[in-house]
This record gives structure tokens, sequence and C-alpha cells, in this order.
């Protein structure tokens, strides 16, 4: 269970790191002289992306949760 716990975590810091950018989108933003601006959409992206995930495996573990102690 240790290493499920474990490799979830590092998977979820592992993809913060990943430019989630479309082309039109990086296109624009290359053409502009600082970075910030993508680094800041980047960001966006990628929140976007995770907060689904944590909801639905919140929910999948408050689920398991509420089975596993009603079989005990």
């Amino acid at each position: 269970m240790k290493r499920k716990i474990v490799f979830l975590i590092f998977s979820f810091f592992y993809f913060l790191e990943i430019n989630a950018q479309c082309a039109m989108c990086r296109a624009v933003l290359e053409s502009e002289e600082g970075q910030a601006t993508a680094e800041g959409i980047n960001d966006g992206i990628v929140y976007l992306m995770a907060i689904p995930y944590v909801l639905v495996g919140g929910i999948a573990y408050f689920i398991y949760k509420k089975f596993n102690t009603l079989n005990k």
C-alpha cells in the first residue's frame, strides 16, 4: 500500500513539469521576448488538468473507505 501512495505522489509531482501548450498557443507565445507568459499559460493548463483527477481520486477513495468499513 505504501508503494502505491509513493508512486501516486511521485507521478503527481512529475506531471507538473510538463509543457502543456497546444500548437497555436506555442507559436504565439514563442514569438514574444520573455517566457513569463508562456510559463503562466503552462501552469494554468496543468492546474486545470489536475483538478478533475484529484476530485475523482478523492471520491474513489471515499467510496473505497465507505465500503471497506461496512465489510468489517
